[in-house]
């Protein structure tokens, strides 16, 4: 028996199968796949396809080989987060998909900074994302015919995808982000890389100059926090909901779901300035975090054992 979503950004897509702790399970044990067929699909052909992207996102694409999965930001001139898709190139062609609701607007903006370069932009239905059994570097975009054969026999649900995703810390953009998120809110720099979307020594592109400032002077306005909520609460915050210290307001809420281990979890954006042990109501819930994006992050900033995991 398969429950479905009514309403949301995954409208008609499985939430469980009748089992969601146990999906969860499957999941972890590489035994499960995830029908992501309802995210939008789109192709981005031309020989500069991967020189135009470089100079337009976050992402260094100008490095990225065939057949390795990446992930981009689009920033406004503020470096606030507009878009995110993920790709995969096969040498000839890359394939994207994104969130559902968000391809319009996406495709419209790129579309915008073609110029003269040699790029084709086109949306794709006769292919699909997919997340087949053990897929550990993430969703593959199939063939729909093929469809079936690569999520195999057993199935789970978007809840169990989604419980994982959050007790990872790895955000989903629009959900988890507002209008205000600047990528250095979201990871903790490591490397040349601000998460897996930014890359901080790449070329200039839209919104850089505020990724590189907060990373090389100053500190992110708010961070990325893991929640662990009240067991004990029989719903789960509403996306966007206040998080409060004391009666004020401290933070937004983003995405929750029941964890097979760790009960309900739910990912939050912040203020920096928040205490890391002090005690929160998120949509009237008693919750407690959990670094995953240390208050002090940034170039002075350098991981200690056990914190921040973003």
């Amino acid at each position: 028996m398969s429950v479905r979503f009514t309403e949301g950004p995954d409208a008609g897509a499985v939430w469980h199968y009748g089992d969601p702790l146990r999906e969860q399970r499957a999941l972890v044990a590489g035994t499960a796949g995830v029908d992501l067929s309802h995210r939008p699909v789109f192709t981005i052909a031309g020989a500069d396809r991967l020189r135009w992207l470089n100079d337009i996102t976050s992402q260094d694409f100008a490095s990225l080989p065939p057949g390795e999965p990446t992930l981009a930001y689009i920033l406004d001139a503020q470096g606030h987060l507009t878009h995110a898709f993920g790709a995969t190139d096969d040498g000839h062609t890359l394939w994207c998909h994104t969130e559902p609701g968000h391809l319009a607007p996406l495709l419209e903006w790129l579309r915008r900074m073609v110029f003269v370069t040699r790029v084709e932009i086109a949306e794709v239905d006769d292919h699909v994302l997919a997340l087949p059994p053990g897929a550990t570097a993430g969703p593959v975009i199939v063939p729909r015919a093929d469809l079936d054969a690569a999520l195999g026999e057993t199935r789970a649900g978007i809840w169990a995808m989604e419980a994982l995703r959050i007790a990872s810390g790895t955000p989903r953009v629009f959900l988890d982000t507002d209008e205000r998120t600047i990528p250095n809110e979201l990871a903790n720099p490591a490397d040349d890389r601000l998460g897996p979307a930014v890359h901080l020594r790449k070329g200039c592109y839209p919104g850089q100059e505020t990724v590189a400032r907060v990373y090389n002077l100053g500190r992110p306005p708010r961070r990325l926090t893991l929640l662990h909520l009240d067991g004990s609460a029989e719903r789960l915050p509403a996306v966007g909901a206040e998080v409060l210290l004391d009666g004020r307001p401290v933070g937004r809420m983003g995405t929750s779901e029941r964890h097979y281990e760790l009960g309900p979890v739910g990912l939050a954006l912040l203020k920096r300035t928040v205490p890391i042990d002090a005690e929160l109501l998120a949509d009237g819930i008693a919750v407690a975090q959990e670094v995953l994006v240390d208050p002090e992050s940034g170039l002075h900033w350098r991981p200690e054992p056990g914190v921040g995991r973003a």
